[in-house]
């Protein structure tokens, strides 16, 4: 008898069944990174939208006490600007506000938006700014 040469039929199975795990987990692997890829995006986004709004307070005009929100151009994003004053950071020693013509205040901005796996997901960024006091 001659010995035939070539693979068995459960080394071939095995051999499917290994590529098949190998390539499900590459698949995953690949599909996970890409969604994290968007995410990120997303979050750079409105990284880009906190930024705009904390330089363009008190840019134009000064800048006042109050709430003001709104939403970029494609509504994906929302934002609330939120200006307060901030005398109990600059109180001295003493616990009394030293004599300035300018105020101390604190500049909050929220953005708020849907991402792709339809839950929502918020950025906030604050600073301190002065400005003169109001009269």
């Amino acid at each position: 008898m001659r010995s035939q040469r070539g693979f068995t039929l459960i080394e071939v199975v095995v051999a499917f069944v290994l590529l098949a795990l190998v390539l499900s987990v590459s698949l995953e692997i690949f599909s996970k990174g890409m969604a994290r890829s968007g995410d990120l995006d997303d979050r750079s986004r409105a990284l880009v939208v906190a930024q705009s709004q904390l330089a363009f307070a008190g840019a134009e005009e000064a800048l006042k006490e109050g709430v003001t929100s709104g939403a970029t151009d494609d509504r994906r994003f929302q934002w609330t600007l939120t200006v307060r004053r901030a005398d109990d950071i600059a109180t001295g020693s003493d616990g009394q506000a030293p004599s300035s013509a300018y105020a101390l205040y604190r500049v909050d901005v929220h953005v708020g938006w849907r991402g792709a796996d339809e839950r929502e997901h918020a950025l906030d960024l604050t600073t301190l700014s002065t400005a003169a006091k109001p009269t």
